[in-house]
């Protein structure tokens, strides 16, 4: 079963970093992929909960809330990810990612109320120096690099306090309602900013791209990761999800060609990285047994 397990573990993960290829394939600007993908996605969850499912989809409006913050900060995460995709490229979009390791260190202590880890915030720095890094040798993607380190930001905040949220309703039901949440604030904005009416802007190939984007590379690896925590440790999840990335930088290479081949400082730097990721993780592994 924990073989099975890793294996679509792997799975979801490939399937999340596959979002950037489609990011980069869908023509429609980055607000009009984010509200038709919360949408679709919202929409998907709704029937899987309640015809699939068949759960109740009630909570107190003071969670509810608490979800559309969180929403917020997922439609922010996504838009700000995508956007960065469309003004330079999908490695750039996805090794700025690597931030929200340095972003955690510092926020999940204040959340959680615990002790700074020095190890993260060391393994934080290192990742900072890679980004300018890159930054210095990719100057062309400078707005870019600005929006992917913006989306680490803003996926951090939704991570961090999403945790929170666990065991308050249903996993599907805070899924659903984070994603719902922040469909239904964008359409608001939207509407008062006159946006509103760019949203027809979108042809059917896109539609069926997105469509595809929210169920079998949103809805569905949302909820088969909470399904997957009953069978394997946070800490195999979260360093299995630090492979996005890595997932998402060899596809885009092979797929998109020349508009994905980076400097050899730039594949240097993310992999340093990625290397900083993984050896905090079983730092905090080794530390654990130690404690136990």
């Amino acid at each position: 079963m924990h073989k099975i397990a890793l294996f679509r573990l792997h799975l979801i993960v490939f399937l999340w970093g596959f979002t950037a290829i489609l990011g980069k394939l869908i023509e429609a600007n980055a607000q009009i992929l984010v509200f038709y993908r919360m949408l679709f996605a919202a929409v998907c969850l709704f029937v899987y909960i309640r015809v699939f499912k068949k759960e109740s989809i009630k909570i107190s409006k003071k969670l509810f809330f608490q979800l559309a913050a969180i929403g917020v900060s997922m439609a922010l995460h996504w838009w700000c990810f995508f956007y960065s995709i469309k003004v330079s490229n999908v490695s750039i979009a996805l090794s700025c990612l690597s931030l929200s390791t340095l972003f955690a260190s510092v926020l999940e202590p204040i959340i959680f109320k615990r002790k700074v880890d020095i190890v993260e915030v060391i393994m934080g720095m290192v990742i900072v120096a890679c980004i300018l890094l890159i930054f210095k040798t990719e100057f062309q993607y400078k707005v870019g690099i600005f929006y992917g380190i913006l989306c680490a930001v803003f996926g951090t905040i939704f991570s961090v306090f999403n945790g929170k949220m666990f065991g308050k309703t249903s996993s599907g039901n805070i899924i659903f309602y984070e994603i719902f949440s922040g469909w239904f604030i964008l359409m608001i904005i939207y509407l008062f900013s006159g946006q509103i009416f760019q949203m027809n802007e979108i042809s059917y190939r896109d539609i069926a791209l997105i469509c595809l984007l929210a169920s079998v590379f949103t809805a569905f690896p949302m909820l088969e990761s909470v399904k997957l925590m009953k069978y394997i440790s946070p800490f195999t999840l979260i360093l299995t999800v630090n492979l996005e990335p890595v997932y998402g930088i060899i596809l885009a290479f092979f797929i998109f060609g020349e508009s994905e081949h980076m400097s050899s400082v730039f594949y240097i730097a993310s992999g340093v990285m990625i290397l900083a990721i993984i050896a905090n993780g079983l730092i905090k592994t080794k530390r654990q047994k130690t404690l136990n």
